[in-house]
């Protein structure tokens, strides 16, 4: 069951990884200039509020480094590849065992 769930988040996010591509390689074509919409960006169109709520939430861990350096290069990737990761991840971790071969079970 948490197989199946894996690997269903794991293609949706490569189907909005791939529309995200497909908008960014549009938009470049027609503005002639490489655009790529960060994944601060996407959080701010989806959720503007809980992105707000995200940093005092990290900054009193380790001392403020985990905002800085991490999430904020987090948030500068371009969202088609953050997600095409991400979506690669689960469904790595959600795919078929292979039967053995030669044991007897």
């Amino acid at each position: 069951m948490i197989r199946f769930l894996f690997r269903f988040i794991g293609l949706i996010c490569l189907a909005a990884a791939f529309i995200l591509g497909v908008y960014d390689g549009t938009k470049s074509i027609a503005a002639n200039n490489v655009y790529l919409t960060s994944a601060r960006t996407l959080w701010e169109l989806i959720n503007a509020a809980s992105l707000a709520k995200l940093k005092p939430a990290l900054e009193p861990y380790a001392g403020g480094v985990l905002w800085d350096p991490v999430m904020v290069s987090i948030l500068a990737a371009p969202s088609w590849a953050l997600l095409g990761g991400f979506g690669i991840v689960l469904l790595v971790l959600g795919r078929r065992k292979k039967p053995l071969i030669g044991y007897a079970r």
